[in-house]
């Protein structure tokens, strides 16, 4: 990757890292000790209709935010921290109450790890005068390895992104021409549709993880922390590739990314 200075290919090797290694899934199984297949079969079948509609609202809110993310100027220290504590706290809140409590939490919990999600953006250069950039935040929700299989002939980042592509150009192109003025147009309900259909999965997990008995509360706040910080591992992984793409071009950018994640991986 000769056009590559050293420390902008570190960081495409870091990103791929970031996005490639371990799904939300594999992360629990590591925690709890128990893989996320025998976590699954103890949610209930009536629970699946109130995660989605919990992850529909906690997106459609999400959206409004990502959109008018260039209004916010807030600074971007210790924006992982705070975002993952407060992240904490809403956690242990629907640990403790349970799945209804999930219906009132999940929507607090994840526009508070967008606004960390937007704040990782922002360091990374991203202009949000632009609601392409909004969007890329709520991008992140969906990415990530959907399998444990390692040897995956595709990159799952790039695999995502490209499913995304299509919806994301038609709500870029409605938010640009008329904003959010009617927020069921059929072109932000399509994005705001692929987005869910991928983070439910990984909310499924998550309380599918909070029924395991090991602690009630404190177990809603262990899995929003690692729930927050698998998120913001991987919008830092999006944005340094996003940022290596307006350096680069994207063609040579997915290139590099490729021959990275084709190297055997250190440990």
């Amino acid at each position: 990757m000769s056009n590559f200075s050293p420390s902008d290919y570190a960081d495409l090797q870091a990103a791929v890292a970031k996005l490639e290694t371990q799904s939300f899934a594999m992360k629990i199984a590591s925690t709890l000790g128990m893989p996320i297949e025998a976590l699954l079969h103890r949610l209930p079948a009536p629970a699946q209709s109130a995660i989605q509609a919990a992850v529909d609202k906690a997106l459609e809110q999400c959206l409004r935010i990502a959109v008018k993310a260039h209004r916010a100027k807030s600074p971007a220290v210790m924006y992982k921290r705070s975002h993952t504590a407060a992240a904490a706290i809403t956690g242990a809140i629907g640990g403790f109450f349970g799945l209804p409590g999930l219906l009132v939490e999940l929507p607090i919990t994840t526009t508070v790890m967008l606004h960390s999600i937007v704040e990782i953006a922002r360091s990374h250069g991203e202009d949000f005068s632009s609601p392409e950039s909004g969007l890329a935040c709520l991008e992140v929700f969906a990415l990530g390895p959907q399998t444990t299989h390692r040897e995956a002939r595709e990159s799952a980042y790039y695999a995502t992104r490209t499913a995304l592509a299509q919806v994301t150009r038609e709500a870029v192109s409605y938010v640009t021409q008329k904003g959010m003025a009617k927020e069921s147009a059929p072109a932000l309900m399509s994005f705001v549709g692929k987005i869910a259909s991928r983070f439910g999965l990984e909310v499924s997990e998550k309380v599918a993880a909070e029924l395991v008995p090991i602690a009630g509360a404190v177990g809603g706040l262990t899995l929003n922390v690692l729930f927050s910080h698998h998120f913001q591992s991987l919008a830092e992984g999006h944005f340094m590739v996003r940022r290596l793409e307006r350096k680069y071009g994207s063609k040579a950018v997915r290139q590099a990314y490729e021959f990275a994640r084709s190297l055997p991986s250190r440990t």
